[in-house]
Order: C-alpha cells, then structure tokens, then sequence
C-alpha cells in the first residue's frame, strides 16, 4: 500500500503530514504528487471531498524549500473562485507547512488593501487570491507577476465558466509561459475541457473517479413539494424534524434573496441557523462559517458561494431547497457531506417546473435518484391557509365594488356612482375645486393621524393591519401585493371638462 514516504515528498512535509494524522493518501493524492514534483503540467479530476487541495499544497510546499521570494514578486499563485475557499487554502498551508518559513499572502476581498500590501512588500513565497483582488493590485502597480513558477487553478471547471475566462487569460499573460499549471476539480464538462487545454502544456491527466460522480457514502433523495415558496418552507421544516440523526445540515438556495427569506423563516420557527451569501461582508462570512464549525449553529442556509471545496468533514445533511439550475453544482453541493469515509444524506426539493433540471442531474451522475415518499405525481392539492381565503375573497369584493353588476340596485353601488369621478363631468368648476379639496383635506388628515399612532395603517383599518401583519411575520400564507391604502393626491384630481 502507498504511503506519503513513497511519494517523494521532503522530510518537513512528511512530518507535519503525520502529526495531521494521515499516513495513506487518497488516490487524487498518489496520482498527482509524483508528476506535480516532477514539474508536470497536470488536470486533475476527482470526487468532492477526495484531497484534492492536499494534492497541490503538499507538493508545492517540497518546491518552495530552495529559494527565496522577493519583494512583490509571487513564487507561486492560486487561484479559488470564492473567498471562503481562498481562506481555506492558505489554512491547508498553516497547517502542512509549519516545519517552513514561508510567507503566504491571501489576497481577498473585504479585506483593506494596505494590510495585503505589507505582506506583499515582505515578499511572498505563495499568493492565493480571487481573480478580481488579484487584478485590483497589479492594475495599483503591487504586483509583478513574472516570478510566478507554479500556477493553480482550483475549481477548475468554476474558474473557466464564462464569467472568469477574460480575468483569466488576463492573469495567465502577465506569468511566464514556462510556468507548471495545475488543474483540479471534481467537474470538467468536455466544452470546458476544451478551454482548459488553452492553459495546460501537455499536462498529466489524473482521473481517479468518473467525472461529475457522486460519492457513494451519500444517500440521495428527491421529495416532492409543490412551487409557492411558504409550502416549500414548510415542507422543508417537517423534512428537517423528521430526521432523528440530524447533528447539522447546509441548506442550499439558488438566489441570494432566497437565502436571506429562508433564513428569517426558519429563525422564526425556533430553528438554529445562520445564513452565508455573496453579498455579505468578509468578517461576517468567516464568523458564520466558524460558528457553524463548531456547532454554535445547527443549519447553515447558503448560496452556491458554499457548495465549492469548503472542508467541513462532519456535515450530517444537506438539502437543496432549490433544484440548481446547473446539474454540476448538485455534485458539488451534495459533496458538502458524506466527505473521508463518512455517510451523509443529501435532500433536494422537486416542484413540476424542476422536472426537466432533475433529468439533466441524472444524466450527468448516470444514476437515477430515488424519491422520498412519492414523486410528483403524487403531490396533494395545493395548499390553501385559512389567510389565503380571506385575502382571495377580499379581492372579490373589490373586484365587484370596483365593476359593479349590471341591474344591481345597492344602496353601495348607488353612493359608489354618486361619488365616482364621472359624476363630477358636469358639475361647476367651483364645485370641482371644492371636492379636490376636502379629499386632499381627508388624505392629510389620515397621514397625521399615521404620524402621531406611528402606525403604517390607518386607525380605522385594524383587521386589514392585523392581517398584514400576520403575513409579514409567518410563512402559512403567500404575502399580499399591492398600492397599500393610501391614494396618491394626484389621482384624485379630475380633468377639467372642455367643450
């Protein structure tokens, strides 16, 4: 059997790997040291959760002992696409690269410029970066990238998507052409291999498992839900409380706003949880992925910023409250759990409209995925709460007060008639003026009236706030669209008849 001593690594590396604990390396590791030593361009394709970080860190540290960084002159680069796995990374290099002296520059977003310019100005021997921070110091005059002897891309397939090909083939024509570059993902679509070739020299190619595979410690399911985003919540709560063994789970989302909605829903309803999305700051992000480390929160709902190479190697569950639109990201995000060995389930919520995303999933992993109590066609009739009814029959009624029914009698309709703006055609224009502005005169007073209650509704109006209310601070029913109840001035004023 392998171990790390056959793989050529130097004496300072093998003793910090042991006091890690590990003494076998994952098959990434075995196939791809020995060729990234021997300075070989490599594309290296493998599982989530397989070691793929360790298969450059370790070998990259062993190149790194002879020599010496200058001022502003990077030894090595590394690229991630988010800034969580950027800190990760340079974690990884704390940790196997105690026995040396070198100097590990992270370069960042969120992250003031002038304490990532001292660091570059004392040299830095390993730059890991996100493509945007690293662009912002070359184009400041930071930065000279001709030293750079060892390229990394991780998240390979990420890093060429359409959004990063220009920062790339920028970063890449500012380094030596006679650089090793390493590639390393756990996805690599053959249009995106294509691209990947544009950067790769007669590279070394390390596959140890089919790509876009999922691990088979991960038992997966399909639960079917239908498409109202509070049915879906709800549906995902009685999923997560039906889980005896569940210690922590990643709740993946699509958008950020959902993220965001989805995180104050299950806060309300008494859930541990914390939220993790692009938009927030740099020290929000690292304390809301440390607390969930430690256990200080139990779900941690997350955009695909997290579905990307983070190591949390005890992550009991995931579930998908959106189906991603890209079947590579489902691989990536189930591979939040089920990660060295360990079992982990993964759940993902399937509406009708996710059918046709669910088949593009399948046919990349080549596998059907079983559904949890029923599929689609099994769903009930949709849900309606007993706020619902009352907001559907209060459109009606509105509905009907604003139209009216033909042969209809009512006093209502009568005084509706009566104070509606035709009946003012053929009035006086002082009688016109009068009417604008005793309604002006009402809307004045029934904002000073909101003003002094520091109510957002009128006083008279207690069961329409109420109600509101109630859909603002709960999920049982969809929440209400509308002008509110105010009538802006403007449309009450009526158009002078001529003629």
């Amino acid at each position: 059997m392998t171990t790390f001593a056959d793989l050529g690594l130097s004496q300072k590396v093998l003793s910090a790997v042991t006091d890690a604990g590990y003494t076998i390396p994952t098959p990434i590791q075995a196939g791809a040291i020995p060729h990234a030593l021997q300075r070989r361009d490599i594309c290296g394709i493998a599982q989530t959760g397989t070691g793929k970080t360790a298969s450059f860190v370790l070998p990259m540290l062993t190149l790194l002992e002879k020599g010496r960084a200058r001022a502003r002159m990077p030894r090595t680069l590394i690229l991630e696409p988010t800034r969580e796995l950027a800190a990760q990374v340079a974690e990884n290099f704390e940790k196997y690269g105690k026995n040396h002296k070198l100097n590990v520059a992270l370069l960042i977003g969120g992250v003031s410029f002038e304490e990532q310019d001292r660091k570059l100005e004392r040299g830095a021997d390993v730059l890991i970066c996100t493509p945007g921070r690293l662009l912002d110091h070359c184009e400041r005059g930071k930065l000279l990238m001709t030293g750079v002897e060892v390229f990394v891309i991780d998240e390979a397939d990420r890093m060429l998507d359409m959004g990063f090909i220009p920062d790339i083939e920028r970063i890449a024509k500012m380094i030596p052409f006679t650089r090793q570059t390493l590639f390393f993902s756990a996805t690599m679509p053959p249009e995106i291999q294509k691209l990947a070739d544009r950067f790769l020299q007669n590279p070394e190619r390390i596959e140890v498992a089919p790509p876009s595979s999922t691990a088979k410690t991960v038992t997966q399911r399909l639960v079917a839900s239908h498409n109202k985003d509070y049915e879906k919540r709800a549906k995902l709560r009685d999923l997560i409380r039906a889980q005896d063994d569940l210690k922590n789970a990643i709740i993946f989302c699509n958008r950020k706003k959902d993220v965001a909605d989805l995180f104050r829903s299950l806060d309300r309803h008494g859930f541990s949880v914390g939220a993790l999305h692009g938009d927030m700051d740099q020290r929000s992000r690292t304390t809301m992925l440390a607390n969930f480390k430690d256990n200080n929160i139990t779900l941690l709902v997350a955009s695909d910023v997290a579905a990307r190479g983070l190591d949390i190697p005890d992550v009991g569950h995931v579930f998908n409250f959106d189906v991603p639109i890209h079947a590579e990201d489902y691989v990536h995000r189930i591979g939040r759990t089920g990660r060295a060995g360990r079992s982990g389930r993964a759940f993902t919520l399937v509406t009708k409209a996710d059918a046709k995303y669910v088949d593009a999933i399948e046919k990349l992993i080549g596998q059907e995925i079983e559904w949890h109590e029923g599929d689609l066609s099994a769903l009930p009739a949709p849900m309606e709460s007993h706020d619902n009814d009352r907001g559907k029959k209060g459109r009606d009624r509105d509905k009907d007060r604003g139209r009216g029914k033909r042969g209809s009698g009512s006093k209502t309709e009568a005084r509706t008639q009566e104070e509606s703006p035709k009946s003012n055609v053929a009035a006086t224009p002082e009688a016109r003026t009068e009417s604008v502005n005793a309604e002006q005169a009402k809307i004045d007073n029934r904002r000073s009236n909101q003003g002094r209650n520091s109510r957002p509704y009128p006083a008279n109006d207690d069961n329409q706030s109420r109600r509101r209310s109630h859909h603002r601070d709960h999920d049982d029913g969809p929440t209400p669209v509308g002008f509110g109840d105010d009538i802006p001035a403007f449309m009450l004023i009526v158009a002078n008849a001529k003629g």
